[in-house]
């Protein structure tokens, strides 16, 4: 059983080929139909579709002008992906700790790691959860710093019906196979911010404004465009997101019923007025249990499992990019240990759900009895 698929229908086939056929095949009526779609579904006033929510993380940076000798905060519990992009800027990540109960950064972390080289948060909104952003946009007003939300897994969470990426001055999401809605690779900035969409607009198309007959560069830039071909996909993708995460929370009760009560193991918890779409179901094993022993007891069932993510300090480049600084990061280090993604998609069956969890437990059962 695989971890996740997308579901991908005859809409979506169908979308792709007609923008072929047409020989229209990067930035024109689809993407501009996308970001359309995406501003209406999550209530932003702007939405740039770019090559990947990477690509959109680094552009975001880039216009909000951080870069060399400027410190960015971001969780330590993440994707290299949010590293990578403060690094390619030229800034410095600044790793801190998580709440072991969303998974998410934890407010209080911030605030003890801003420094006078501070110039933005980049909280991560983990596995379809928000963080816990009405705190984190106090910290930020308070100090005056920028905030560019990772909302690569969590297009459709919301906090009191405020969708994630819409907080700060900026959200990326992601429409990579793994997540949600997926346009094969992709990814999409929003802001509600009209000077900021000027200058995303400009550097995500090489620095370029159109005029009457052709370009005019006023800027350097990039080519972090999205084609019409993904974003046709998009938006069959896009009208379907809420029958997804019905299925996603569907599922996901189906898993927290049968592993209640079980105390080798702790399922999702979701804070009140937040909305988790389940991007992953990730359970946390307790102190003790072996996670990688897990997923191979899985795996010789042909069951697909992973850990949850990473801790970025904890990996080689990190580590020594992180020397200059003493880090601290217990929590997320006992994630990155005791994670477990299980299977999650809409095609799957509700049988499909209890052999996995019956798989897990009967595993968990005959190697650590009840208890630990």
């Amino acid at each position: 059983m695989k971890l996740t698929k997308p579901y991908i229908s005859f809409q979506e086939i169908y979308a792709a080929s007609r923008i072929l056929k047409s020989g229209n095949l990067t930035q024109g009526k689809a993407s501009a139909r996308f970001e359309s779609d995406i501003c209406e579904y999550v209530g932003s006033k702007y939405a740039f579709v770019t090559s990947s929510a990477t690509t959109g993380l680094h552009l975001s940076l880039d216009v909000l002008q951080i870069g060399e000798g400027d410190e960015v905060i971001i969780p330590d519990f993440s994707f290299p992906a949010t590293a990578n992009s403060v690094i390619k800027v030229g800034a410095r990540p600044i790793c801190v700790d998580i709440d072991l109960k969303t998974f998410c950064i934890d407010p209080d972390e911030i605030e003890k790691n801003i420094s006078e080289k501070t110039k933005a948060i980049m909280p991560v909104h983990a596995f379809g959860l928000c963080a816990n952003m009405p705190e984190i946009m106090k910290i930020a007003r308070k100090h005056n710093l920028r905030v560019i939300e990772d909302a690569a897994c969590a297009i459709g969470s919301t906090i009191n019906q405020q969708h994630a990426g819409t907080f700060g001055d900026c959200g990326v999401y992601s429409f990579h196979p793994r997540k949600l809605i997926t346009t094969g690779e992709g990814g999409a900035i929003v802001t509600n911010n009209d000077e900021l969409s000027k200058l995303i607009g400009i550097s995500r198309s090489h620095g370029g404004v159109r005029a009457e007959l052709f370009f005019e560069f006023i800027d350097s830039g990039y080519n972090f465009r999205l084609s019409d071909i993904n974003s046709a996909i998009g938006i069959e993708q896009l009208l379907k997101i809420e029958r997804i995460i019905s299925a996603r929370k569907k599922y996901a009760e189906i898993y927290n019923i049968l592993f209640e009560g079980n105390s080798l193991l702790t399922t999702p918890s979701v804070p009140e007025g937040y909305s988790h779409t389940y991007q992953s179901y990730v359970v946390l094993l307790s102190k003790g249990v072996d996670r990688n022993f897990i997923i191979r007891e899985l795996k010789k069932l042909d069951i697909e499992s992973t850990l949850g993510t990473y801790s970025i300090s904890s990996q080689p480049y990190f580590k020594e990019y992180s020397a200059h600084k003493k880090i601290s990061v217990p929590r997320s280090n006992f994630a990155f240990a005791q994670t477990l993604t299980l299977p999650l998609y809409p095609g799957m069956k509700r049988r499909d759900v209890t052999t996995v969890a019956s798989a897990l437990l009967a595993i968990l059962d005959k190697k650590y009895g009840k208890t630990l």
